[in-house]
């Protein structure tokens, strides 16, 4: 295929990719109000799983709740379209990760005619490995993260002569830095596989830098979460045990790897 064709065989994938997101964000649009009350803005309750399982054991250890938010949170609008922006956003975010698996597929298709017969076998895997690394990143960002940066900030106060005023595009922007942000950063075994298969990285330079990792992963916990030192360090467990199951993976690929390029230099000799 020419360049012309690789062009508009790809204009292809990406129009099925935006219409499937458009899709996705209409049905989201439809469904706004009951999503918006129940899943936007679950985390600042109190009756939220993440709160109910804490305060459980809580209760079991010391007697009484550790995790108590206000009854009620309001948030302002300072501006007139606000929010039907915030809808707009919920909706194009909501549709892009409930389409995230397709978006997938259809970039797997588009790549696997380059691929070899042994490396297109894997393309089950590689799809739903992606989706499932995607999707487990939201539900930690959601409910391991988002919630202790709410309480965090709910509750923390310098002096009673402050009154809380929360902002509608604030708490937006906070849900989807965090949310989104483990989401993407929950990839990273794609790309040390990628990067092992092709054989640009090895396990020993995984294992030999991991100091360096880990003061990498606090810096990139520190960007996806709030200023607060809680969000961060939870932010960053999950990252740091990402990282290990990384060099498992990246070892296991390695292997495989290897024992690929030497039936091939047996074959050809």
């Amino acid at each position: 295929m020419s360049f012309l064709g690789h062009i508009g065989e790809l204009r292809a994938h990406l129009v099925r990719s935006l219409i499937a997101i458009v899709i996705c964000a209409i049905v989201i649009g439809f469904n706004v109000n009951w999503i918006m009350d129940h899943i936007f803005f679950g985390p600042t309750r109190n009756d939220f799983l993440t709160f109910r399982v804490v305060n459980h054991f809580s209760r079991e250890l010391i007697g009484e709740n550790s995790i108590t938010l206000p009854g009620h949170f309001a948030v302002q609008q300072k501006k007139l379209f606000e929010q039907f922006n915030v809808m707009m956003a919920v909706s194009i975010f909501g549709g892009m990760v409930a389409a995230f698996p397709y978006l997938i597929w259809e970039l797997w298709r588009f790549i696997s005619p380059a691929l070899h017969p042994n490396e297109r076998k894997n393309s089950a895997f590689v799809i739903n490995f992606v989706w499932i690394l995607f999707a487990i990143g939201i539900l930690c960002g959601y409910f391991l993260i988002l919630p202790f940066a709410i309480n965090f900030g709910l509750l923390f106060k310098v002096s009673d002569s402050i009154t809380q005023l929360f902002d509608l595009t604030d708490y937006t922007t906070l849900f989807m830095q965090v949310v989104l942000g483990m989401g993407l950063v929950f990839l990273f075994p794609v790309i040390v596989y990628f990067l092992t298969s092709i054989g640009i990285l090895t396990p020993q330079f995984m294992r030999k830098y991991r100091r360096h990792a880990i003061v990498l992963i606090m810096v990139v916990a520190a960007i996806i979460t709030p200023a607060d030192v809680l969000s961060m360090m939870m932010a960053a467990f999950p990252l740091l045990l990402l990282y290990e199951f990384s060099i498992l993976m990246c070892a296991y690929t390695f292997k495989k790897v290897q024992k690929r390029n030497l039936e091939t230099t047996e074959i050809q000799k």
